[in-house]
This record gives structure tokens, C-alpha cells and sequence, in this order.
């Protein structure tokens, strides 16, 4: 039943039955109490709501327990007749001031109460949001810490790809260096150190320009403004510590700042100083073989305008005198044996001046020059030489004429020299962009060794050099390649634009 009651109306409830249970208790204790203190147990009833069930019930408790006192226990009980108005009224009114009295105490109390109960809440409250806002903290501050250890393991990943970055710049065989905004040295790595001299803490800090004396192919301000635009490379020529100059492949980069901004430039230099030795020999080297094939040209013209005309004359001229009838017999064997001797020399002659230049390959071509080469070669040696070509192959330039007869001429000799076979075949073929000479003989193998070693600058013949310097001087390429059958030597040449063929390489 308690439970049903509204919540609001407990309290009354409750009072209403501590004055009831007061009033019985005293009923019960009349027979030892008699009809003095009749407001005894009244007193806890009020003392109880006052302290526990508020102002309103208290008030009511005091005001029922009031009543019950008059009617029950008051002189002419069971009735609101009093016997001595003014003691019992007094009574009345001093049990509702003492009333009043401890419900104010209570109230006070209770109120006490509830403000320690509502600081202890509080208390409670605070100490909760602090313990949820230590925890908040403590989660932050792992996760800060977190956050900063994974930061130090990237820094240090990063610190580390630097300085593998930087162990590996300084690694390298080219000089990089970089310059801030105003053109000073800011990093200069030990390839710069060793190809110029300048340790870096006395290059740092100063006009790298300067300090190498830097020769421009082109004015600064253009290769500064290419510089800024993408980039620019070139050729620049410094100088070392010591004087010495030297020529690098140089190439410029401008450094931005993740805004777009230049901060700087980077510069790699590669020195190129005896690649451009090799270059200017090697062109020296194509100067004086053309000289020389000038100078065969011409010797063998002289050999077979001149000398070769006077001794053809001689021998027409002895001809005429063998006819002759008043020669002795000593005479006439001595012209017979002078007649052999001018044919052996004119004969030596004739191929002298064809070793030198053949004629042919200026008035007939190269194709007719091989073939009496290769001719020639098959009546001296015993070796079945034979000579192929592309049914469509068109004739070539003649400074490429003379290139792919001298490759021929040295390989052949060569073919005789040391390769001891039966039979060697000359393939020539041509497509659209490149013009091949082959030459295979079925003789001795090349080992690897072997065939590195002809390959090899240092190695080689001075013919087989100088064929060799003839191809890359023509902007060709020379592979040897071997097999159980033997060894083929393939001399390849980019095709004359001017005679360039659509035929495509015959080549099975």
C-alpha cells in the first residue's frame, strides 16, 4: 500500500502515522502515566517529522497530535470539552510554540543535511569529472606519446635516408654541389672534393664560379635563366686546385621550396676530359686515315698513270725488237728474259696499286672492286672465298666504299692469318636504315678470352684498330659472334639518307 502512495505524499502519510502511533503509545501508557503529560510521546512524533519528513508533516503531525491529545486525553476525554480552559489552552499553545521550535531545528537540520548531502554530490560530481578528465589527460598523453614516437621513428628513418642520401652523394664519382639564391656554396660532396681539390669546408660559403674559374660555353645570365625554367646542361670548362683545367658534362637544376619559390640550384658535373681526348684522337685518328686513303688514291693513280704506262710502253717497245732478225742468240735471250721481268713488274705493279686504292672503286664501284678483291684473294690463298650481296643493293657514298673494302681487305687477311678454314663467305646487305657486312668462315673457333681480346683496344692489331676506328668514325658497330661452325665477324652502318633503300635486310 505504501508503495501506491505518490512519492509527494509520503512524507504526510508517514507523519500521520507517527502522531497515530504516539497517540496509541500513550494510550497504552496511561495507566502509568494518568492524565499528567499528555503531550509525552507526542513530543518524538513531532521530533521525528520535524526531523525527517519536513515542515508540511511536522506541522500536521503537530497539529493531529494536538487534537488527539484534546479529545483523548485532556479532563472530559472522548469530547473537545475542556474542564480548565485556560491551563489546557496554554498547554495547547506551549506544546505548538515548542513544536514550531523543533520543527525549525529540524528543518534547519534537514536542510543542513541535504546542503552536506548536495556538496557531498557535488564533491562526488567534481572528484568523478576529475577522475574522467585524468583519464581524458592520461589517454591524450599516450596518445601524444604515441604520436611523438612514431614522429622520432620517422625523423629518425628520415634522418637516416639523409645520410644514406648523403653517404651515397659523396659516393658518387661526379662532383655535386648546391648552391643557395646567391650562387654561394651550401653542400659539396666528396666527388667534388676529389675531382677539383677544395675540401667542403673551404668550398661552403663561397661563388663556386669563382673558385673554379668556371670558362661558359654561353653567357652566365642565359644558362641561369634556362636554369630557373627547368634546368640546362652543357659543357663547362674549370680549373683544379692545383691549375690543372678540366672539361665536365655539367648539368643545372633549380631547387624549389614546397611554395614553387626558388631557394637554390644543384649542379652535377662529370669530368669528360678524357672522354674528349679520346674524341678529339679519335677524329685526329679519322683525319689521317682519310689523309692516308688520299695519299694510297693518289700513289696508286701515279703508280698506274705513270709507272704503269712507261712499263707497258717497254714492253710493247722490247715486243717490237724480238721481232727483229739480226739479234744474236745472247741478245735475244736477253730481251726474252727482260720482256718476263717487265710483265712480272708490271703485273706487281698493277697489284700493288689495286692493295693501295683499287681504281675500280672509283670508276666501277664496290661491288666490282670486291669482286676482283675476292677473286684475287681465292687465286692466292687456296680459300673458297665467295661474295654475296641483296639482289636490291644500291650503291653507297664513298667514304663508306672505302670503309666496308679496307673492313673486308683486314678481315680476309685476318681469314688467312689464323683462322686455317676452307672457306670464308662476305655477305653484304642493306634495309632502309642500315647497311651490314658480314664475313663467315668455317675455320678455328674464338674462345670468350680469345674474342675479348680482339675486341680489346689494347689488344688488337694495328690493322684491326684501325679498321675498327674506320667503323665507329662512320658511326657503325663491330660484333664477333661464334659458334661450333665457326666465326662471324658483322660490321653494321647506319644507311646514307641521300641513297636510303626501302629494301628490307635479306637475311635468312
Amino acid at each position: 500500500m505504501i508503495r501506491r502512495i505518490n512519492l509527494g505524499a509520503r512524507p504526510y502519510f508517514l507523519a500521520i502515522l507517527s502522531a497515530l502511533a504516539a497517540l496509541l503509545l500513550r494510550n497504552i501508557l496511561s495507566p502509568l502515566l494518568g492524565a499528567d503529560n499528555p503531550y509525552l510521546t507526542a513530543w518524538a512524533a513531532v521530533v521525528l517529522s520535524a526531523w525527517y519528513y519536513g515542515v508540511g508533516p511536522a506541522i500536521v503531525c503537530t497539529l493531529l497530535s494536538i487534537i488527539g491529545v484534546w479529545y483523548w486525553f485532556l479532563p472530559y476525554s472522548h469530547s473537545f470539552v475542556l474542564q480548565n480552559p485556560k491551563t489546557e489552552i496554554s498547554g495547547m499553545l506551549l506544546f505548538s510554540l515548542l513544536s514550531i521550535l523543533i520543527i525549525a531545528l529540524g528543518e534547519v537540520n534537514r536542510r543542513s543535511k541535504a546542503r552536506s548531502e548536495r556538496d557531498a554530490a557535488e564533491r562526488r560530481r567534481i572528484e568523478d569529472e576529475l577522475r574522467r578528465a585524468q583519464a581524458q589527460l592520461e589517454t591524450r598523453v599516450q596518445e601524444r606519446t604515441a604520436a611523438l614516437n612514431v614522429a622520432n621513428q620517422k625523423l629518425s628513418l628520415e634522418a637516416a635516408t639523409v645520410k644514406a642520401q648523403a653517404e651515397w652523394s659523396d659516393a658518387a664519382n661526379d662532383a655535386i654541389f648546391v648552391g643557395g639564391a646567391e650562387e654561394t656554396v651550401t653542400y659539396w660532396n666528396k666527388g667534388a672534393e676529389r675531382l677539383y681539390g677544395w675540401a667542403s669546408a673551404e668550398a661552403i660559403g663561397k661563388d663556386a664560379h669563382d673558385l673554379l674559374h668556371t670558362v661558359f660555353p654561353v653567357p652566365f645570365a642565359e644558362i641561369a635563366r634556362q636554369r630557373e625554367q627547368g634546368g640546362w646542361q652543357g659543357e663547362l670548362v674549370h680549373t683544379r686546385r692545383d691549375g690543372t683545367q678540366v672539361t665536365v658534362a655539367s648539368r643545372w637544376t633549380s631547387v624549389r621550396d614546397a611554395r614553387g619559390n626558388l631557394t637554390g640550384w644543384l649542379e652535377i658535373n662529370r669530368d669528360v676530359t678524357d672522354r674528349k681526348a679520346a674524341d678529339a684522337a679519335r677524329q685526329l685518328n679519322a683525319e689521317l686515315m682519310k689523309l692516308q686513303d688520299e695519299e694510297r688514291r693518289r700513289i696508286a693513280r701515279e703508280l698506274h698513270d705513270s709507272a704503269g704506262q712507261t712499263i707497258v710502253a717497254l714492253i710493247l717497245n722490247l715486243g717490237q725488237l724480238k721481232t727483229s732478225a739480226n739479234l744474236s742468240r745472247e741478245q735475244t735471250r736477253l730481251l726474252s728474259e727482260s720482256y718476263g721481268l717487265l710483265q712480272n713488274v708490271n703485273s706487281e705493279l698493277c697489284a700493288i696499286s689495286h692493295l693501295l686504292h683499287p681504281l675500280l672503286l672509283d670508276e666501277l664501284g664496290l661491288w666490282t672492286a670486291l669482286e676482283w678483291y675476292v677473286e684475287g684473294f681465292r687465286q692466292r690463298t687456296g680459300i673458297a672465298a665467295t661474295l654475296e650481296r641483296d639482289p636490291g643493293f644500291e650503291p653507297l657514298n664513298s667514304e663508306l666504299d672505302v670503309a666496308i673494302f679496307r673492313v673486308v681487305q683486314e678481315c680476309l687477311t685476318n681469314v688467312h692469318r689464323h683462322s686455317g678454314c676452307p672457306g670464308v663467305t662476305v655477305r653484304l646487305l642493306r634495309s632502309s636504315v642500315e647497311v651490314r657486312l658480314e664475313l663467315k668462315d668455317r675455320g678455328k673457333v674464338l674462345t670468350v678470352d680469345r674474342r675479348s681480346s680482339v675486341l680489346d683496344h689494347a689488344a688488337m692489331g694495328a690493322g684491326f684498330r684501325g679498321m675498327r676506328e674506320r667503323i665507329l668514325h662512320l658511326g657503325g658497330n663491330l660484333t664477333i659472334a661464334t659458334n661450333g661452325g665457326g666465326t662471324t665477324i658483322a660490321v653494321t652502318f647506319p644507311a646514307p639518307e641521300a641513297d636510303a633503300s626501302n629494301n628490307e635486310l635479306a637475311i635468312a
